[in-house]
């Protein structure tokens, strides 16, 4: 032994807990698998149920013939009994070591060994490790295989009858062709070859499996010591020393490596080593992540990573348990410094396939036969779903996923370390090469294109494809011999002292260990990088651990919103979502219950030092919050740590020794695994100081429980409530149990499912309202805003998540892609036929009696509410192809509507379908959940959400137009053609006439977004052209949003200020009266200047005066407004229109600054501010024309005021004397020239006769306030609307 050998470990944990044998257990015989093969006859009936139409071989699963079916297998033996803190899970541990149960092969099968590794989560979150070797035995026992021909005599006579009745009925099946019936001699001969056992002629073998249970995933460790353990059995020679011998050597006296160490131990052939991180380098990972990219591709890679970092429910599909197993492994390693935080199966046994209607985010591997394609596998949930079919090459994304930051930069970083390893980084795309193609390859291909080859020490196996070719399957068997290695690459040259270093294993474990390390430094440091600053962000409690741990999932621990605002643009569809997953606020958790750095989690304490250094190395660059794309820079750091441990062995394990067993014990029988001596197996040797078993196993506990406990500095009861709680909220779905699959397990499963969903759309409805609110209250003028348009747009999604999840919920039969458009369609069947059976008596027109009171004041019947209508819409919009896009659309319509709950309970109201469509544990038919369901939807109403009219804004939307003259006035003798043109934030209509006999009108145009303005006019035709208007409605038909333009003034020559045409600024207006009483309301937007302003000629009296004090607030307000505007993110500014022109903006403001104090020259006349503006304007063209010397900076000033009165004045509209003030206004505003002019006409002498001496013009200090107010405007870019501006040409 060397010096340092051993004894003692500072882990003081073991390097395996259990050693497993599974297999045929002789005793109870051949024992079908009725799971599995009632989950084969279910697919089979669903074919035949004729939605997937199958030909009749593939419906015959169930009737297979008996080499292909599966039959039980057992845990044979397992050693020791038990370890406490590990108890044995025989059902997981059998399910999962041969989770498709036994096969049966004959010699002219192929029976090369397989490897797989597979995982148990414990149900407080902890794992477990399993590694099997799964080979064949021949069948010793003689009623096994006369059992065996038995069947087959029984399952040909039945084949012969199916074929011979097949061949007769031929010609009158529909189905069958004449290809068909020239078939069936064929088929015959088929079956004879394929499906016979002879008992004289044949060998019958029997898969069995040896497997390891450990703490930690050894991967390559463990594989090596089954492999030689399985070496043992089928080499001619027997082993040095019995197999108990190695069998308690990896049990008892082979120790975990400490972090930071290497260890060194013997296998029954050679030596194993194996090398664990240290504390402040990345997790333990051993699985070879290069497969992954070889499997998948990249860019694939990249999406299943985007994936599941946004908790999308993630399936993998593949025939070999090892890929699944090795893509699950890999892709949430990569998610450092996250956690997966939901169910995770990476192999699903096929008796679990009820699992996959699971309505929460899963990541789990299913095992395909190899012969199924993608469209015959049915999948309840498939909306949100990530469908990674890994054999194939192929992954299918769910709609609307965003970009991963920087993702070309990310793929070349990549791309570059696995263009090093020689892997493409589009993958290796065929796995099954034919061999006349492999006889071309290279040396360095074979190695490389792992699944063309395999000859590295890979989890994939190979032997489908070598067994084709003699010569390459010798030159594996050399290699694998030799350990020569054919490669011939560039790998990135180290730095110079690792060159020379010689390491304890083979060059490609090697490559595996440095590929590794380097691609997961990659990711890690993009998250470094995104979230370099995440500590400032992180909202500390106020209250103490105990309350904030029980409100903790109401708590906001992160401040989303200013994060959010520092990313650049393309980050934030992606990180937006990110931040609402439960990884990353289970990651902001740990950071707020972490004190100090000695009760940090390991893998909190590595990201944070990384993110130290990044802020201390960009103190004199700051890069953080940029795109800038930086690289990795860790890469050689970590490489040359894992290259050292492997240069030099810092332990090695006592080596296999002879046991104290008796004689006759341990004898050796060529091509049989053993059952061991569990007497020398059962107990651990007494003098191995550190295998005191009580120590690891508290310590265990204790390691397990310190993230949860320790740093709360709780007392006792408070931290055993503390777990408890902490272990039902997010475990109770982390893995299904694997054991009793009593109905009444399954029942309890799909109750905390139901549990579980009801919960999340409470905190979800929560969250949605307590933002939006927040921002309802900012515009009221309370605080600051929270929550950008991505993020509302997020929050959105992910209620069209959870409904689609809801949807899903023990679904009867999948139909499409959408469970809640499926249902839809299906309610919208039933009711179209009802409707044809009664004729339709009801006519869309009714409107009942009260709704026609409510709506007097409003002139415009309410739209019908009807939930088929509705989907009528979404229907007709040709843009949105998918069932799942539609889905999501008519969510969006509902929640606009405010008829998401009440559309709902109306589907679900119809119970006859819910019950033919879903199985009773469903979600939706749980009665008392259903209605808190919808209760908490209900909650929705209280908010206004344009999540339809801003998400579809290029689909076409019929308007419908109402124009209200004034009764008092005699509008029925008004003469002359009316015609107007409706703006809103996404575009404008373009003049339209509307027919004056009726006033009322309904067109179609492009989504015009909220509405802003409406320019109305006539064309001054005929006897009587002078029109009072009282307001204008106009109404989206799709959303029913209805927008009011009050107006109230003339348009006519000679009447009011002359205009012929008016500029009105809309408010959305509620669909009844009851404004008043909802208290809450999305504030109004502001609307034109108020209808009393003018109705006849108003006398000066009567107009309200403001003191100087009140006109500069309302100056003040109008332009704060503005200010606001432009620093709102672009996407989320509303109407500029309403701040400039509306009933506080700045037009309404101005001219209360210069209405104060005008004189009025008599009585009776109106005062028009435009009067003053051309005197003005007279006055400074005279004095160009004199040699008056003023300075250039008046001239200049003085020269533009005149050039916009004279083009104002000059344009061909039929604008008043209130409308060209109020467009100098804005084109002042615009060109940033409006403070120049306060000033220009302050200074006029004209001021002196047009204004009495209290007037705030006259007023030095005012109006230089005013002057230094109005600058603030100048930074700002501010555009005008088309309709505002037309024909000036300026």
């Amino acid at each position: 032994m060397t010096a340092n050998n051993t004894t003692t470990t500072s882990s003081g944990c073991r390097f395996a807990d259990y050693f497993v044998i599974c297999g045929l257990d002789v005793e109870t015989g051949l024992e079908p698998d009725e799971l599995s093969a009632l989950c084969q006859l279910l697919q089979a009936s669903k074919g035949r149920d004729g939605r997937v139409s199958s030909s009749t071989d593939e419906g015959e699963n169930y009737e297979q013939s008996p080499l292909r079916r599966t039959f039980k297998s057992k845990v044979l033996a397992h050693y020791p009994e038990n370890v406490e803190w590990n108890p044995f899970d025989q059902d997981a541990v059998g399910m999962l070591c041969m989770p498709k149960g036994l096969s049966f092969k004959t010699q002219s099968d192929n029976r090369d060994p397989q490897f797989h590794s597979f995982i148990i989560t414990r149900e407080d979150g902890s794992r477990t490790y399993g590694f099997a070797l799964t080979f064949y035995e021949e069948v010793a026992s003689k009623q096994i295989c006369s059992a065996m021909q038995t069947l087959y005599h029984m399952h040909n006579a039945e084949q012969y009858d199916i074929l011979h009745t097949s061949s007769t009925i031929c010609i009158n099946s529909s189905e069958s062709n004449s290809d068909n019936c020239s078939d069936i001699p064929t088929g015959m001969t088929k079956l004879q070859r394929f499906n016979s056992y002879d008992i004289s002629k044949d060998t019958l073998y029997v898969s069995k499996c040896i497997c390891l249970i450990a703490p930690m995933p050894f991967m390559q460790a463990c594989k090596k010591v089954l492999e030689q353990l399985h070496q043992a059995v089928t080499s001619l020679q027997p082993p040095p020393l019995p197999l108990e011998s190695y069998v308690y050597n990896i049990l008892y006296e082979v120790p975990l490596p400490p972090a930071g160490r290497s260890l060194k131990f013997l296998g029954v052939y050679g030596p194993i080593v194996c090398q664990r991180p240290s504390t402040n380098e990345l997790p333990l990972f051993d699985f070879p992540i290069n497969e992954m990219f070889e499997l998948l591709g990249l860019e694939n890679v990249l999406q299943l990573f985007t994936c599941a970092l946004l908790e999308i429910q993630i399936l993998l599909y593949s025939q070999h348990y090892q890929r699944l197993m090795t893509v699950a492994e890999s892709i949430t390693t990569i998610l450092f410094p996250c956690q997966w935080q939901h169910v995770y199966v990476p192999i699903l046994p096929a008796s679990l396939l009820h699992f996959l209607d699971a309505p929460v985010p899963y990541l789990m591997g299913l095992h395909s036969n190899g012969q199924d394609d993608r469209s015959k596998l049915e999948l309840p949930q498939e909306a949100n779903l990530c469908f990674v079919d890994i054999d194939n090459h192929f992954i299918e994304l769910p709609e609307d996923l965003p970009q991963f930051p920087n993702k070309l930069e990310f793929i070349q970083e990549i791309s570059e370390v696995l263009m090093a390893f020689g892997i493409p980084p589009e993958g290796n795309l065929h796995c099954s090469e034919s061999a006349s193609k492999l006889k071309n390859f290279k040396g360095s291909d074979v190695v490389y294109d792992k699944k063309n080859g395999n000859v590295a020490g890979s989890a994939l196996s190979s032997y489908e494809l070598l067994k084709e070719n003699e010569t390459i399957a010798r030159l594996q068997a050399l290699v694998k011999r030799t350990g020569v290695s054919l490669e011939k690459l560039e790998v990135r040259e180290e730095a110079g002292s690792n060159k020379d270093l010689k390491v304890h294993c083979d060059k490609e474990e090697l490559k595996i260990h440095q590929l590794n390390i380097q691609i997961r430094e990659i990711f890690a440091n993009r998250f470094t990088q995104m979230f370099a600053d995440y500590e400032v962000f992180v909202i500390q409690p106020n209250q103490d651990k105990e309350s904030w741990f029980s409100n903790r999932e109401q708590m906001q621990n992160f401040d989303k919103a200013s994060f959010l605002s520092d990313q650049p643009e393309p980050y934030l569809p992606f990180l937006s979502r990110f931040l609402e997953t439960q990884m990353f606020a289970s990651f902001i958790d740990n950071k707020i219950m972490c004190h100090d750095d000695d009760d940090k989690d390991q893998i909190l304490k590595v990201f944070d030092a990384r993110v130290d250094k990044i802020r201390t190395l960009n103190v004199r660059t700051p890069t953080l919050r940029t795109s800038m794309y930086q690289k990795c820079t860790t890469i050689d750091a970590a490489e040359k740590a894992i290259e050292m441990r492997l240069a030099k062995i810092d332990h090695a394990a006592v080596h296999p020794h002879l046991l104290d067993m008796k004689i006759g014990q341990g004898k050796y029988e060529f091509g049989f695994f053993p059952k061991l001596q569990s007497d020398v197996l059962s107990s651990s040797p007494a003098s191995n100081k550190w295998v005191k078993r009580s120590a690891p196993a508290q310590w265990r506990r204790k390691d397990r429980q310190k993230q949860h406990t320790e740093h709360l500095h709780l007392d006792n009861d408070q931290r055993e409530k503390y777990i408890q709680e902490a272990r039902n909220l997010g475990t109770s779905m982390r893995q299904p149990k694997l054991s009793n699959l009593s109905p009444s397990v399954i029942a309890h499963t799909n109750w905390k499912f139901v549990e579980g969903l009801l919960k999340e759309c409470r905190n979800k409805t929560k969250r949605m309202l307590v933002e939006k609110m927040g921002r309802e209250a900012v515009e009221l003028g309370h605080g600051e805003v929270t929550i950008t348009g991505v993020e509302e747009n997020t929050l959105i999604a992910s209620l069209c998540d959870l409904l689609e999840r809801i949807w899903s919920h023990g679904l009867q039969v999948k139909q499409g892609k959408s469970a809640l458009w499926s249902h839809l369609l299906h309610y919208q069947e039933t009711k179209e036929k009802k409707e044809t059976v009664l004729g339709s008596t009801s006519s869309t027109g009714i409107i009942q009696d009260q709704e026609r009171r409510k709506f007097d004041g409003f002139a415009m019947p309410p739209l019908k509410v009807s939930l088929t209508q509705d989907m009528r819409h979404i229907q007709n919009i040709g843009e949105i192809k998918t069932d799942v896009g539609k889905a999501r659309a008519w969510v969006r319509l509902s929640m606009e509507k405010k008829l998401l709950s009440r559309h709902l309970k109306q589907l679900l109201s119809d119970h006859e379908l819910t019950k033919k469509l879903y199985k009773h544990y469903a979600f939706l038919r749980c009665d008392d959940e259903k209605e808190q369901f919808l209760y908490h939807l209900l909650s929705f109403n209280a908010v206004d959400y344009f999540c339809f009219t801003n998400v579809f804004t290029t689909i076409m939307i019929p308007y419908h137009v109402l124009v209200i003259p004034s009764k008092k006035l005699g509008g029925s003798m008004f003469t002359a053609n009316p015609w107007i043109c409706i703006s809103g934030e996404l575009g404008e209509t373009g003049i339209l006439q509307i027919p004056k006999s009726i006033l009322e009108m309904t067109f179609e145009c492009q989504n015009l977004g909220k509405l802003t303005t409406v320019l109305i006019g006539h064309d001054n035709s005929g006897l009587y052209a002078k029109w009072l208007v009282d307001y204008i409605v106009v109404r989206n038909e799709i959303t029913g949003h209805a927008y009011k333009f009050p107006c109230g003034r003339w348009l006519g020559k000679g009447v009011d200020d002359g205009s012929l045409e008016r500029i009105l600024v809309g408010e959305l207006a509620s669909a009844s009266q009851e404004t008043d009483e909802r208290h809450c309301r999305t504030p109004p937007l502001q609307q034109s200047p108020s209808m009393i302003r003018r109705f006849v000629n108003i006398t000066p009296t009567s107009r309200q005066k403001l003191n100087t004090g009140q006109i500069q607030e309302s100056v003040g307000e109008a332009i704060n407004g503005i200010v606001k505007h432009f620093h709102k993110p672009e996407k989320e500014r509303g109407s500029l229109m309403l701040l400039l022109c509306g009933e506080n903006g700045l037009v309404s403001a101005l001219e209360q600054v210069f209405h104060h104090g005008f004189k009025s020259p008599r009585l009776f006349k109106s005062i028009f501010i435009w009067d003053f503006m051309e005197k003005a304007y007279m006055y400074f063209e005279s004095l160009e024309h004199t040699d008056l010397a003023q300075e250039e900076n008046w001239q200049t000033r003085a020269k533009n005021f005149c050039k916009f009165v004279a083009a104002i004045n000059g344009a061909p509209r039929n604008i008043g004397k209130d409308g060209k003030f109020q467009l100098l206004v804005c084109l002042g505003a615009r060109d940033h020239l409006l403070h120049h002019w306060i000033a220009l006409l302050a200074d006029c002498p004209l001021i002196a006769q047009m204004y009495e001496d209290t007037a705030l013009i006259k007023d030095h200090t005012l109006v230089n306030s005013l002057i230094r107010v109005l600058q603030t405007l100048q930074e700002f870019n501010i555009t005008l609307e088309t309709s505002l501006v037309k024909g000036i040409e300026i």
